[in-house]
């Protein structure tokens, strides 16, 4: 995908329902989280994938929100891929009841901004 203002919005898009399928899997419950395996395991693939798209978003889509800390969800990106046997199921949740809302507010943000370009 070559980087730009198309792919933008097939990336943002793509991140948007990774955020959608984490909250429809947890419905905001952490005890709902933590008592199942098949939901950790698909939070963390969501995860995974979400920030795997935000590596490939251009750096000028990027800047419209630079309050996101980019550089922290590729280091966490990281951790999820090459630290599985380590992984710390309550510092997941923490990302998932407190980065994800901000985050997903800047996604719709930038959506927007994306789609007024077309």
């Amino acid at each position: 995908m070559i980087p730009g203002p198309g792919s933008d919005a097939v990336l943002l898009t793509h991140m948007s329902e990774c955020i959608d399928r984490i909250r429809e899997y947890t419905a905001g419950d952490r005890t709902r989280f933590e008592a199942s395996r098949l939901v950790q395991d698909a939070v963390m693939r969501n995860l995974q994938t979400l920030t795997e798209s935000s590596q490939r978003l251009s750096d000028s889509i990027k800047a419209t929100e630079p309050q996101v800390p980019w550089r922290e969800l590729v280091g966490f990106r990281n951790v999820i891929v090459h630290g599985y046997l380590g992984i710390d199921i309550e510092a997941v949740w923490l990302v998932v009841e407190k980065d994800l809302p901000p985050l997903a507010a800047a996604i719709a943000r930038m959506v927007a901004r994306t789609s007024h370009e077309d």
